[in-house]
C-alpha cells in the first residue's frame, strides 16, 4: 500500500503543486553488447525505444537506468547524455533497464486541466443540485481521491486501492496548504508553489516560523518543531 502522487489544482484548472512519491516500475532489464540492437530516440527530454521490440522491451518504453544507476530524462547521474554514452563502444557490455516513461511537467499540467474539466462535467451531470463533483475514481491498480474546498481548490491524491485513511490525508494536506502556503507573505494566490519551502515534504513534519530577519534582502526561514504554539525562532543574523 502506498501514496503515489499528490496534485493541487486551482479553481481555474491550473496545476499549482505536484509531488510524486513512487518510482516507475521497471518492466525489462537486459545486458547488451555493441552495437545496440535497439533504435533509441530522444522525445520530450526522454530516451525512448523507437524500434526493436523484444524480450519484454516495448516501443515507447523509456530508459530508466544504466548499469543499475537511475537516469534523469536524457542525462545520466554524472551529467553525461544517455545517447552519447550508449554510442561509445568502450562502455559495453552495458545493462539497461526499461519501463514506462515518467510524466513530463507539460503532461502533468495537461492532465490536471483535463481532470478539472471532468470534475465540472460530473457536477453538471448530477440529477440533483449542489453536487460535490468527483470524489473518487477507482481502477484495478490505483484510486484517485479528490477533495474540493469552498474556494474551488482541488486536492487530488493517487493511492493504492487498499490504502486507508485518504480522507484524513486530504484534509491534512489542505491544512498544510492553508498554514504554510497561504500565510507566506511572498506567495500569490492561484500561482504555482515552486521554490516555497513552506509546502515541501519537510513541512509535513516540521513547521516554519518567520524570524523577521531580512538578511541579503530576503526574509530568512527557521524551522522549529511543530507545537500547539509555534515559537519565535531567531536566525544567526538576528540579535537575541
Amino acid at each position: 500500500m502506498a501514496i503515489f502522487s499528490v496534485y493541487v489544482v486551482n479553481k481555474a484548472g491550473g496545476l499549482i503543486y505536484q509531488l510524486d512519491s513512487y518510482a516507475p516500475r521497471a518492466e525489462a532489464e537486459k545486458t547488451f553488447s555493441y552495437p545496440l540492437d535497439l533504435l533509441l530516440k530522444l522525445h520530450d527530454e526522454r530516451v525512448l525505444v523507437a524500434f526493436g521490440q523484444r524480450d519484454g522491451i516495448r516501443v515507447g518504453h523509456a530508459v530508466l537506468a544504466i548499469n543499475g544507476v537511475d537516469v534523469n530524462g536524457k542525462y545520466m547521474a554524472d551529467g553525461k547524455e544517455v545517447l552519447e554514452y550508449l554510442g561509445n563502444p568502450a562502455n559495453y557490455p552495458v545493462s539497461i533497464r526499461f519501463g514506462r516513461p515518467r510524466l513530463t511537467s507539460n503532461e502533468k499540467l495537461m492532465l490536471a486541466s483535463m481532470f478539472h474539466s471532468l470534475f465540472a462535467i460530473g457536477s453538471q451531470l448530477s440529477p440533483e443540485q449542489g453536487s460535490s463533483g468527483i470524489e473518487m475514481l477507482e481502477t484495478d491498480t490505483f484510486k484517485l481521491h479528490c477533495f474540493q474546498t469552498l474556494t474551488g481548490i482541488k486536492f487530488v491524491v493517487l493511492a493504492d486501492p487498499r490504502q486507508a485513511g485518504i480522507d484524513s490525508l486530504l484534509r491534512k494536506i489542505y491544512e498544510i496548504y492553508s498554514d504554510f502556503a497561504l500565510k507566506n507573505p511572498f506567495y500569490s494566490l492561484e500561482m504555482p508553489i515552486r521554490a516555497c519551502t513552506l509546502f515541501t515534504p519537510p513541512s509535513w513534519t516540521l513547521g516554519p516560523s518567520w524570524c523577521g530577519c531580512f538578511g541579503a534582502g530576503r526574509m530568512q526561514l527557521c524551522w522549529p518543531y511543530i507545537s500547539f504554539q509555534l515559537p519565535r525562532m531567531l536566525c544567526s543574523n538576528c540579535s537575541a
